[in-house]
């Protein structure tokens, strides 16, 4: 009887272990970025999701979602808070919390070295984004930097490094305040839309340009565009996060890793970074876009005229905050 109870209690804890273990090795996280398969961004996804799934043993999988498969940014950050996504690799947006702006600050880093050093990890921009979305259940891992932002246009502009000069133009800015403030003051006509519908608002004609992107995501719009201005009035950086719940159910060793690989990645991409956006500006060239060659004055005076008009108005709406950063960025020169 004792030898009987001993095989079916070995048995049964069989089961258990077994169904633990099957039920582990089924989670499959849903991930998702903004860019095509076969990018620089979805190949580096793919090796951090298998480096995370191999570190963890395989009880950690994901299922990939490029090219905005699973809504627009701003839309799969909501999707993050609620739990229906895991994982996500892209922009915030400002919807929920005009705060998140923060990220955006306009003309706030000038090189590839400053934009390293206020996107780390321990940094006063990192640090209160972190503060901001931890109400909405979300938990930065870290990033993946792409570009400094430029300005794309159907048209001629007049006085493409003067901000002086109105451009007589509408032209396309993400629905985040900074961008629609930053349009005004280079002397555009700033019309609210995401990036899905940016293609949409060229080829019927309701906008002539488009700011908030950089000449990486602007190589696909070349039929549809004739100039760009590289005014670098926006550091361009995606973070990796995913939901706050969700890690925190985490056991320690596991979310070690997955901060581990991301900072790897994130290591690797500011190694090619740079040498990625010269690239981007040589192919835009080659694909008949007539890419301006703005001098050091020119830049100055875009630089001095967002921080005197616009900075003043981003200041009221992230408060304090925007100081602390501002501070921080400028402690570097």
């Amino acid at each position: 009887m004792k030898k009987l109870l001993l095989i079916i209690g070995c048995c049964l804890m069989t089961v258990v272990v077994t169904a633990q273990f099957g039920f582990a090795k089924q989670q499959a996280w849903k991930i998702g970025h903004l860019r095509p398969a076969g990018s620089a961004i979805d190949n580096d996804v793919r090796e951090l999701t298998q480096a995370i799934s191999n570190e963890t043993g395989g009880t950690i999988e994901f299922n990939i979602y490029p090219a905005n498969k699973l809504g627009d940014y701003s839309v799969v950050q909501e999707r993050v808070s609620f739990g229906e996504v895991d994982m996500y690799v892209g922009p915030f947006g400002t919807t929920v919390d005009k705060k998140l702006m923060l990220a955006f600050i306009p003309f706030l880093v000038n090189t590839w070295s400053e934009a390293q050093r206020l996107y780390s990890p321990s940094s006063p921009l990192v640090n209160h984004l972190q503060d901001f979305l931890e109400p909405l259940n979300i938990k930065i891992l870290g990033g993946w930097p792409v570009y400094f932002g430029g300005i794309a246009l159907a048209d001629e502009p007049e006085g493409p490094g003067n901000p002086e000069i109105s451009k007589d133009m509408i032209i396309r800015v993400p629905p985040i305040r900074s961008f629609e403030l930053t349009a005004k003051a280079l002397g555009y006509t700033p019309y609210p839309i995401t990036w899905m519908y940016a293609k949409m608002g060229l080829k019927t004609g309701m906008v002539k340009g488009l700011i908030g992107g950089g000449a990486e995501g602007y190589k696909g719009l070349s039929k549809l565009i004739s100039y760009y201005i590289p005014v670098k009035d926006h550091f361009e950086y995606w973070f990796v996060y995913m939901n706050l719940e969700l890690w925190n159910s985490l056991p320690t060793d596991q979310q070690q890793i997955i901060t581990d690989q991301v900072r790897k990645m994130e290591a690797t991409r500011y190694q090619v970074a740079e040498k990625d956006e010269q690239r981007n500006l040589i192919a835009l060239k080659e694909l008949g876009v007539n890419v301006y060659d703005l001098k050091e004055a020119e830049y100055d005076a875009m630089r001095q005229k967002v921080k005197q008009v616009v900075w003043p108005q981003l200041r009221k709406d992230i408060g304090p905050t925007f100081d602390e950063v501002v501070q921080f960025a400028e402690s570097a020169n």
